[in-house]
């Protein structure tokens, strides 16, 4: 595990967020920085793209979605 530092701003989008998505402050800013990496990685994929991959990617692609219009 290692310390990052980041702009209070941005530490107050993520506090934010994290109540939001019910996520913890450290879960919340894992998660945008992995989904940025997949990002540029993945530059021709949409954000409903990468998470899709990444259920397939955990076997977990057998879920049914329902898509949300």
């Amino acid at each position: 595990m290692g310390i990052i530092k980041i702009s209070d701003e941005l530490h107050d989008d993520i506090r934010k967020s994290s109540t939001v998505m019910s996520r913890s402050i450290n879960a919340q800013a894992e998660f945008w920085m992995k989904m940025g990496r997949l990002a540029e990685l993945n530059p021709s994929l949409t954000f409903s793209e990468l998470i899709a991959q990444e259920l397939a990617n955990a076997n977990a692609d057998e879920v049914p979605l329902k898509a949300v219009k």
